[in-house]
């Protein structure tokens, strides 16, 4: 289907539940978690084979290197495809992607192939590291696609809700199929759910921009794109706030550690502490899908962002296993407020043309904070201790958003209004 008409009513943005009656953005939300499912699972089972085959803990190193090392080499060149194919067969070719990487890893386990030792589980790693520099884009794009523009705010706040269930079931359900049925069994779900993503964007009807005139070289194109974004204050301030918040105050990296050294409690407490971020974040999630921001989106960022920052500070300094549950519960939701302003902006401040290549240009912002966040809270615990690099973390947290707030008055004074 194409994007709504401006003559619909008012009533069509009345609730969330109405948007999901669309069929392309119920569709599109399907594809979404399912890709996300079927990623986590993989991700889960993978770790869990590669440590049985190995038995060495630098081998579960090399599975994150294998996989963003393609992500980052592929990202760019993702976005520019984006811009300037189908996206929809684009997304289904994704889609297979991750469908093969599920395959392959069965087969792997099944002793199919004539190949033996782990590079080729590391080589489907790689694969899903590749596939996965496409997903957000092509989400992203299609969204736009599914959706009038004034119906954004609400539809990114559903679409963070799915994103959270997917990193909340994924893990879980991958290590139920292991616990139950085994590797492949794990894999051979990952399959289906992953087919099941494929199916619905096969489904999905909607119409594509109309490219005019030949496409700019790639590189021209994909410097473009990253010009735009740089020139941009109120989308480079929020993907920068949220490239900093995480890289500097992510404590997910060390909550096993936390829950030897500090909190004294047992294993069964890190799923508990793991979920936590990601229920405030779906609960947060829901209610701007209830009722999306529209005036001052930009103060309420940078206050979100402060309350991530005291709730890091918090956590570093609580020693009740049940305080720190809390606090992370509200961390999440504070990431949560920032998650979906964020997606906001990048949908309204974006022309049709370049959504893939910001899209892009965003995973990069978003993941090397994920990733470098982990080596940074690691290097900090090791040079200062466990609480006094999560509480410094904490404070940096604060300064970049009270910086953020003093030095980009443009975003400070942002109201979504204005970009519709």
């Amino acid at each position: 289907m194409s994007p709504a008409s401006p003559t619909d009513s008012e009533d069509s943005e009345d609730s969330a539940l109405t948007l999901l009656a669309r069929p392309g953005f119920a569709l599109l939300l399907a594809y979404r978690i399912c890709a996300m499912l079927s990623y986590q699972i993989v991700a889960v089972t993978v770790g869990w084979h590669i440590y049985e085959v190995t038995r060495n803990p630098f081998s579960l190193g090399l599975v994150g290197l294998a996989e963003v090392l393609p992500f980052f080499c592929v990202a760019p060149f993702a976005g520019y495809l984006v811009d300037h194919l189908p996206r929809r067969r684009l997304g289904m070719a994704a889609a297979s992607g991750l469908v093969l990487t599920a395959v392959v890893l069965t087969a792997v386990t099944q002793g199919w192939l004539p190949f033996h030792g782990v590079w080729p589980i590391y080589a489907a790693i790689a694969l899903t590291g590749m596939v996965r520099a496409f997903l957000s884009p092509i989400y992203n794009a299609l969204f736009a696609r599914v959706l009038e523009r004034r119906q954004y705010a609400r539809g990114a706040g559903l679409g963070a809700v799915v994103f959270q269930a997917g990193m909340v079931l994924g893990p879980a359900l991958g290590g139920l199929l292991v616990a139950w049925g085994g590797k492949g069994v794990a894999y051979a779900v990952a399959v289906a759910v992953a087919t099941i993503a494929l199916g619905c964007l096969a489904a999905l009807k909607v119409s594509e921009p109309v490219h005019s005139g030949p496409a700019a070289p790639i590189f021209k194109s994909i410097a473009e794109g990253a010009r735009f974004v740089l020139g941009n204050r109120i989308m480079v301030g929020a993907m920068a706030l949220d490239m900093f918040s995480v890289l500097l105050g992510g404590v997910v990296a060390m909550l096993p550690a936390f829950l030897k050294e500090i909190l004294h409690y047992g294993p069964e407490g890190l799923g508990i502490l793991r979920a936590a971020p990601a229920l405030g974040s779906v609960c947060v999630g829901l209610w701007l899908a209830r009722r999306p921001l529209q005036r001052n989106a930009g103060r309420v960022l940078l206050f979100a962002v402060a309350g991530f920052g005291l709730c890091v500070i918090g956590f570093g300094l609580s020693h009740s296993f049940w305080l720190s549950a809390l606090i992370l519960l509200f961390y999440g939701a504070f990431d949560g407020v920032s998650v979906v302003i964020r997606s906001t902006i990048l949908q309204l401040a974006t022309p049709e043309e370049m959504r893939g290549r910001v899209s892009s240009i965003n995973g990069i912002f978003i993941s090397s904070s994920n990733e470098l966040g982990a080596f940074y809270a690691g290097t900090m615990a090791r040079l200062l201790g466990l609480v006094p690099a999560v509480v410094l973390g904490g404070f940096a947290v604060l300064s970049v958003a009270g910086i953020t707030a003093w030095k980009n008055p443009t975003l400070r004074r942002l109201n979504l209004r204005d970009l519709q």
